[in-house]
This record gives structure tokens, sequence and C-alpha cells, in this order.
């Protein structure tokens, strides 16, 4: 399945290329039309990324602002509320050159080759995704003339209203599954993530449906409850092997690499979070041992000057280790621990997350199984609560595999964790979401947007000197700075009807 990936670096180079005689009727100005799965390929790889924004809005801001990171680092904004704008606005910068430009792209020539419908439902599923992350970001964004300057000559497009957008994104999920059969889909092998599989799209449209019509629960109740229905009755995932990821490859490099794994092997400045580490440690989970470890150089030396290197034995022993205080620079740590030594906390595990070649999750069944779980708090919807959260635990726990065998957790520790974890039916949507929040460590954008629709888990914020927004936890991140420029007319009508360009303003669904 993977070699589609290595094919599409060169295949437009190719495309351009002299193939000899029978081309010299061609007219030589005319761009030669890719194949529409050669385009999916591709896509899928833009929606995954790379290192650029990757490292800036998922890492540097998302994940230290939902204290699963720390760092001391002060181009960190993220865990200290401070603002810097290209790296605020880099979700922005590459999804609409990249993934939002090719799926459009694939759309009209689906469109105009008379494409099969299963191939547009599944090309309109990935667009739902790649918007549904902007808007979730960004709130008020190109929408409905998006992607349309080599198409429609569209050039300074329009900033819809997020209501307008996820109302078309429902719809476009509940036709797509609907427009869903069996079998293979005409994407066969190009299809990376489902390789075709019909039915998995269905589960998936039907899964992010469920997403989606969650976010609504604090703006829309009723029309939550409704999409969030519909979503259930029509089939979401069933098991880890319909997880929504993009698989990677160590190489070539670019997009065919993991965008987090590349950061993490260029930036070694931060660790887990003391939020997070806490919350492993405080309740025996298993996962410590496969997330974290102690950095291998302890940041001592020996009588002779050599630096102390730890073994692998003790990198993984949970109990040495311990989480970074969020909002601190190197002074504030001395000056509030009086630690002055960074390698003393706990970082991503480098020997398994950190891999070029690491699947990187966009929706998984963990997620699913704990959403249903809150249906049926909330609605008396899918089955037993109970269920569906120790489901979702074990799959979280279970899904790390994915990353290698030295992420497999034995089916015993999951038990044990179970039993010395219970669900609590008394304080049932703090402790779903809160291991759901768990479940999306480094796909930082699910974390921050169900944080801010539940406010679980309770995070303690930070007021580092020179934050912008008064010590309190960002609620979306802000526009290309280029727009002011390129397209101010646009612009300026999208912060008067949402709010200033702020870190501060909330997004439509995220009333307070």
């Amino acid at each position: 399945m993977k070699r589609s990936i290595y094919l599409i670096l060169f295949v437009f180079i190719l495309g351009a290329c002299d193939k000899g005689f029978e081309d010299v009727n061609v007219n030589p100005t005319k761009p030669v039309q890719v194949d529409v799965s050669t385009k999916l390929t591709t896509a899928i790889l833009l929606a995954s990324s790379e290192r650029y924004d990757n490292w800036r809005a998922n890492l540097i801001y998302q994940s230290t602002m939902m204290q699963h990171m720390a760092t001391l680092a002060g181009y960190w904004a993220g865990d200290k509320y401070t603002w810097d704008r290209g790296y605020a606005s880099s979700l922005m910068d590459r999804y609409y050159t990249g993934v939002v430009k090719q799926v459009e792209d694939m759309l009209l020539q689906l469109e105009t080759e008379g494409g099969p419908e299963e191939m547009k439902a599944i090309t309109r599923i990935l667009r739902v995704f790649a918007y549904s992350r902007l808007t979730d970001l960004y709130g008020d964004v190109p929408y409905s003339e998006a992607g349309k300057a080599v198409i429609d000559g569209v050039f300074q497009p329009s900033y819809d209203p997020q209501s307008e957008i996820y109302a078309d994104m429902l719809n476009e999920l509940e036709e797509s599954a609907a427009a869903l059969g069996t079998g293979t889909s005409g994407f066969g092998s190009a299809d990376i993530i489902y390789n075709g599989d019909q039915e998995k799209w269905r589960r998936l449209a039907n899964s992010l449906m469920l997403r989606l019509g969650f976010r609504l629960i604090k703006v829309d109740p009723a029309g939550a409850q409704e999409w969030v229905t519909k979503a259930i009755n029509g089939g979401v995932m069933e098991s880890n092997a319909d997880i929504f990821y993009v698989p990677h490859t160590n190489g070539p490099e670019g997009i065919n690499q993991n965008g987090n794994g590349e950061t993490f092997l260029a930036d070694n400045s931060p660790r887990l979070s003391k939020t997070f580490v806490d919350f492993m440690l405080n309740n025996d989970d298993p996962r410590l041992t496969v997330l974290g470890s102690l950095p291998e150089n302890t940041g001592e030396t020996d009588g002779g000057g050599a630096a102390i290197l730890r073994t692998p034995t003790e990198r993984l022993d949970p109990t040495t280790q311990k989480g970074l205080p969020n909002g601190l620079d190197a002074g504030l740590l001395e000056d509030s621990t009086g630690e002055t030594n960074i390698q003393a906390y706990t970082e991503p595990n480098r020997m398994l997350v950190t891999g070029l070649d690491d699947p990187m999750f966009f929706q998984t069944y963990a997620e699913v199984e704990f959403m249903l779980a809150e249906a049926n708090v909330r609605w008396g919807l899918a089955g037993d609560a109970e269920t569906h959260y120790n489901n979702g635990v074990r799959a979280a726990m279970e899904m790390l595999e994915m990353y290698g065998g030295g992420g497999a957790i034995p089916s015993a520790d999951i038990d044990d964790y179970l039993i010395n974890n219970p669900y609590d039916p008394g304080n049932a949507l703090e402790q779903i979401n809160t291991q759901y929040w768990a479940a999306t460590f480094l796909n930082e954008y699910e974390a921050f947007s169900n944080w801010r629709r539940t406010g679980f888990p309770v995070l303690v914020p930070v007021n580092y000197p020179g934050n912008v927004t008064n010590g309190t936890i960002p609620r979306r991140l802000t526009y290309s700075e280029s727009e002011q420029v390129n397209n101010p007319q646009n612009y300026n009508e999208a912060i008067s009807r949402q709010g200033p360009d702020l870190l501060t303003t909330r997004v439509w669904w995220d009333v307070e």
C-alpha cells in the first residue's frame, strides 16, 4: 500500500518530460491532467502535511495549550500564551495551498470526467475533514470560494460564517455516506487510508458526523442531538481497524514523512507536561512507559567530564519520570522548583513516537467510543455508557501498537487499569472527556477542539510574563498576516462578524 506514496513525488515531473515523437502534436503549453487516483494519494499526504505546520500549529501552540507538552524554549509560544502570528497561521498557510487546492481540483476533475459517485463521495469526505480542521482552529474561513483561484479565478475568497460552514459540512457527510456502497472504490490502492474500502469510508463519514454534531452542543443542543443520532444510526467505526490515519514512510523527505516525527528529530526542547504525566502517574496508566521516557543524556557528567547516559531500562521506568510544568522558562523553573536540569524531565519517547514512518492519526475508534458513551449519558443513545467507556480506554491503549512493537500494552495491564479506574456515572462527562484528551495526544487539533467544547480536562492556565491573553488559555489561532494585505475586504468582514483576530476570540460554536 505504501508504494503509492513514493510515486507521487515525481509523477508531476514525469508528466512534463519529453515522451517521444508521439507527443509532437500536443500543445506544450497545456498542462497534462494527472490521474485523479494519484491526486487522492497526494491529497491525503497534504492533509497530514509536513513539519512546518505540525511543528507550529499542532505542537508549539496546541500541544502546550492543552498541556500534553511543555517546554522552557521561548519560541514555543503556546506554552506561554504569547503571540507569533506566523506560527499561529501555519495551518491556514499550508492547508489552503495544499490539501484544499487539491481536493477542489479533484472534485472538478471527477465532475468533468463523469467519475463514479463513490469516488466523489470519498473526496468530499476528505474535503470535509480538511475544512473542519481549518474552521475549528480559526472560525470563519474561506469555504464556498476556497481553492478556486485556478478553477474560477477567485483570488480573494470570501470568509464564510462558521455556522454556514458547519451546516454544509454535515450535509456533505450525510450525502457522501449515502453514496457509498460495498466493495472497492475506483481509487483502489491509491487510497492509502482504507485501500478503497467503501464501507470503511462510509463509517468514517458517520464518525466525522458524530464529531461535528457534538461540536454544536453549546450553541445548538437540539441540532447536536439530531446529527449525533443520524451518525449513530448510520453506523460509525467498529474497531481499531477503522481508524482514520495516514501511513508514512522514512523517505523520501517531505509529506511522505510524519511531520510530528520530523519535528522531534529537529527540536529536543519539548517535554511531557506535568499535567499529562501526573494524570498517568496518579492512575497507574501503562501509557506512560510508551509515550514518555527520560532523556538518555542525564545532563550530568562523571569525574572525567564524560556525559552520564541512562540505559533503555531506566528510560522506561515510570517511577523515575516527572512532567515539566507549563508556562516557565529556565529562570522561572529554577525559581519555582529549584531544578536547573531540564534533562530530569520526561520527554516524548524518542524510541517510539518520533519516527518518520509513524502513523498520523486524524480520528480514532477510541474517540468514537467515548462520544458514544457521552451520547448515552446525555440522551440515552447508543446503548450502555460504561461499555463504551471501557471500549474507548481499551482501544486507546491498544492502538499504540500501531507505532511499532514497543507500543504494545498487555491486555492484563489494560484490565487492571479499568479495574482500578472504573467508570463513574456520577462524574461521567468529565471522566469520558478526560480520557478523550489522553487518547488524542499528538492530534492536538482534536484535543483543543474537544476541550473547548466540553471544558475537560480541567486545565490550570499559566500567567507567563508578557502573555497576550491575560493568563487565560487561548480559544483559537489567528489568521495569516498576508490576508490583511492581499484579501483585506473579506478579512475585515470576517473579524467584524466574528470578533478581533486575537487568540482570545471564540469561534461560533464555542460560546461561554
